[in-house]
């Protein structure tokens, strides 16, 4: 088994885990491109696309070839906890984040790559086709963008008006509205703005928001790398309820409520 140590400073790693989210991105893009999208339905009624299943060939291809951890995919197999309670150190995959935003064509959507070690995540990239907008982070290295070939690290100066929260442009539920009022009682230039997929984290972790509630049911592999670029840009991404950090793989895949805050701003 190889041992994590060396992945966790591995630019390397991290730089051919970045290609291969590039080479799922632009498989995505040429279903995205096409005249029609067929939409079929998992076993829970959520949405998925030949996109999806694509795009987890190729992650889940490049990781068998590059590394000896295993895999878990919202795309794969349903692997029991019995088996995947022994892992140490295992990849978690969201091959397309925001299936719903591919579907309705917003360009709102990610590929979603961390490597978790003990139950946190340790490496993380989110990769979005449409906007050519690479994250990336290792666990004490620091979060980076990167776009046109430029990497700038993570949070950069923002000229922002006002207090920013950032929610689900797909996924309201009444108890971010209560969250929010109770922020407006708390800033006057509370300002509202949504998203989609991973990019709700990206936005808290380069200063273009200050925090993002989410307070609805969210996966595993929908928050480990957003988690890592996050607390390595300086914020945090604690459960709503325990003030914690999320723990990954639980028994139950689902996360508990959260709270992503900004570098110099805590709930």
């Amino acid at each position: 088994m190889t041992n994590v140590i060396t992945y966790i400073g591995d630019t390397d790693m991290l730089s051919s885990l970045a290609e291969a989210e590039r080479k799922a991105g632009a498989a995505i893009l040429a279903v995205y491109g096409s005249s029609a999208v067929q939409v079929d339905r998992k076993a829970d009624a959520s949405p998925v696309t030949a996109a999806d299943r694509i795009a987890h060939e190729i992650l889940a291809d490049h990781l068998a070839r590059t590394s000896d951890f295993p895999v878990l995919s919202e795309e794969g197999r349903d692997i029991p906890y019995e088996e995947r309670r022994h892992w140490e150190t295992f990849w978690l995959l969201d091959p397309l984040d925001g299936t719903r935003e591919f579907i309705s064509r917003n360009g709102e959507f990610t590929v979603n790559v961390a490597l978790i070690h003990r139950g946190q995540p340790v490496m993380g990239a989110i990769y979005a086709p449409v906007k050519n907008l690479l994250y990336t982070a290792i666990k004490g290295g620091g979060a980076y963008r990167t776009a046109q070939g430029a990497a700038v690290r993570l949070p950069v100066d923002q000229r922002k008006k006002g207090f920013l929260v950032v929610g689900s442009r797909s996924h309201a539920s009444p108890a971010f509205e209560a969250y929010v009022l109770k922020l407006k009682a708390r800033y006057d230039d509370l300002v509202l703005i949504t998203a989609g997929s991973s990019l709700k984290f990206c936005l808290v972790a380069e200063g273009a928001a200050d925090v993002y509630p989410r307070l609805g049911t969210t996966m595993e592999w929908d928050t480990a790398a957003g988690q890592l670029i996050v607390e390595e840009a300086g914020g945090r991404v604690t459960e709503a309820a325990s003030g914690k950090p999320l723990r990954y793989n639980k028994a139950d895949l689902r996360n508990h409520h959260f709270i992503v805050t900004g570098r110099g701003w805590y709930d």
